[in-house]
């Protein structure tokens, strides 16, 4: 019998930027991200069925949760990424099954938005291990404005047997890059 995977918990975080090196922005950057911690129960790489199915269902609710933290972006371009972070009794494929084959479907039909790829980035790591989740625009990768990066941390997670697996949306571009727009 293979145990199935369960969510331990959820944990959302949201900024909206109004200075950059002491300059006023044209507008606020706000971004935000949304993750899920995973108990992989069944360590073994062959749940990679179940772990596709479950990041589906992650598109839907971390897309929710980062763009309710968001704030309603009005049809305004969008950043997005996507990252796991896999503890030491998992493999890197339990994160590429969680975000790469199914996650983008329901995240690009919920923002309104995503002609481009999402950006990913993966890595092993303990608890309360951070990553740098990479975005870029929904539509347009070469929107060099709105190439960025948020950083996500979980201070308990993931444990030995967990994944943690975090959605990022941002609004407004890279601080630096709008000043005085």
């Amino acid at each position: 019998m293979t145990l199935e995977p369960s969510i331990r918990k959820y944990v959302t975080y949201a900024e909206e930027i109004l200075q950059e090196r002491g300059e006023e922005l044209g507008s606020p950057v706000r971004r935000a991200w949304a993750a899920a911690v995973i108990e992989v129960a069944d360590k073994r790489i062959n749940q990679m069925g179940t772990l596709s199915d479950l990041g589906e269902m992650l598109g839907q609710k971390l897309g929710e949760m980062a763009l309710s933290r968001l704030g309603q972006p009005d049809g305004a371009p969008i950043a997005y990424g996507k990252s796991a972070i896999i503890g030491s009794h998992c493999e890197i494929e339990h994160g590429a099954a969680l975000l790469h084959p199914k996650l983008g479907k329901p995240l690009r039909a919920l923002i309104g938005q995503g002609k481009a790829l999402i950006p990913s980035s993966v890595k092993r790591g303990g608890p309360g291990r951070s990553i740098d989740v990479p975005l870029h625009g929904a539509d347009n990768e070469w929107d060099f404005t709105m190439l960025d990066a948020i950083e996500a941390m979980i201070p308990d997670a993931p444990r030995d047997g967990e994944v943690v697996v975090v959605v990022a949306l941002a609004v407004g571009g890279r601080a630096g890059a709008v000043i005085g727009k």
